[in-house]
């Protein structure tokens, strides 16, 4: 078997890592922290131009065609620089819920919008009892003349401050009534957006109260009733999603931690040659290359379409949640004192995959899926 990347995905992998290395410095991270919109548009713009929105969104929607390998490259790319932005949300969860559930006319709007840059969207799933699937859903949609009254509330939503349209998943027919989908726009009356502070600055999220916002009916994505099946393949994509950019930033927190046991000194020589360190570097890597197979075979079970899609995708999340808080937290270690000031980067690094770790299932989530997979095996 030939586990290589092709050389059109080691040039696309290239081509993002440059870009980011070069536009998005650690410098601007630090200054999205601050900004209340928490991304440069300039970037954003730039993204676009380079075919990086557009890389997983079907040929005939105005994107490149390519699948979850290639998407899980530049979601590595993002997490080893950690470039602030609605990438993840727009590029994932957003078009993978409108690939999966909406008409061909939403996905010639929405879908050519979001390859050319033009449209920002997010997926608002999680209410008051987190549930990484329909049945979390409460939120109500009341049929109201030819449109529906949206009441409830969505909490956590990813750069929901910035996005032009907000796909809500809400039951329609009261607490008991099929979850379904609406693609929400942003200037809505009677839908309030709150800002929220994260464990990672440079991750922006809201809360949402809808209090009889009006939705036409035609912005229902699809057909009234299918929300449960596109929240699991949402969900799905996004574990995958979210393993490629903690693998990221484990490894560039594991590289950062091996450049510096080589060059920092004590008693007359490197760290890098204390046995010490150097098991614990080892561990680092073990982690690492573990969480890099675990997402990558993941990525190509996605693409492959088959029975193994799911399975991967709970594994490489249950297991790249403890990897990559693992390998961020020793690098810390690993730098002595400096690793735990503010001026120094690895606390980011170590925030993005603890932000990740509980989005899109934490581990137990994913362990009683397999579980479940494995009882219905046998």
């Amino acid at each position: 078997m030939d586990f290589d990347f092709s050389p059109e995905q080691v040039m696309l992998r290239d081509q993002a890592r440059d870009f980011l290395v070069n536009e998005s410095p650690m410098s601007l991270v630090r200054q999205m922290m601050d900004d209340e919109r928490g991304y440069s548009s300039d970037v954003w713009r730039q993204m676009a131009d380079l075919g990086l929105l557009s890389v997983a969104i079907p040929e005939e929607y105005g994107g490149l065609g390519m699948g979850m390998v290639e998407h899980a490259l530049i979601l590595e790319q993002i997490g080893r620089t950690l470039c602030p932005g609605p990438y993840l949300a727009t590029t994932v969860l957003a078009a993978t819920a409108i690939l999966n559930g909406g008409t061909d006319a939403q996905k010639q709007q929405y879908l050519s919008a979001i390859a050319s840059g033009d449209l920002i969207g997010t997926f608002a799933l999680l209410e008051d009892v987190i549930a990484w699937d329909a049945s979390g859903v409460h939120a109500e949609a009341t049929p109201d003349n030819g449109s529906y009254r949206l009441n409830g509330r969505k909490l956590f939503v990813p750069f929901a401050n910035v996005a032009q349209f907000i796909i809500v998943p809400a039951r329609i027919g009261g607490p008991d009534g099929d979850v379904s989908l609406f693609l929400v726009d942003h200037a809505t009356p009677g839908m309030t957006v709150t800002p929220l502070v994260s464990l990672d600055l440079t991750e922006k999220t809201s809360q949402i109260e809808f209090a009889n916002a009006m939705v036409p009916a035609a912005c229902v994505l699809g057909q009234p009733g299918n929300g449960a099946a596109v929240i699991d393949a949402v969900v799905q994509r996004a574990a995958v999603a979210a393993a490629a950019e903690m693998y990221g930033a484990a490894r560039a927190s594991l590289d950062m931690s091996v450049e510096y046991a080589k060059t920092r000194e004590q008693f007359g020589q490197p760290i890098g040659s204390f046995q010490a360190v150097k098991h614990k570097l080892a561990d680092m890597l073990l982690d690492a290359e573990a969480a890099f197979a675990a997402t990558y075979y993941a990525a190509w079970a996605q693409d492959d379409h088959g029975d193994e899609a799911a399975t991967a995708a709970h594994v490489a999340k249950a297991y790249v949640n403890e990897a990559a808080r693992k390998v961020c937290g020793e690098a810390i270690q690993a730098h002595g004192g400096i690793g735990f000031t503010w001026e120094y980067d690895l606390h980011l690094y170590f925030k993005r995959a603890k932000h990740y770790e509980a989005l899109y299932g934490d581990t137990q989530f994913h362990r009683e899926k397999l579980a479940q997979h494995a009882g219905a095996a046998h």
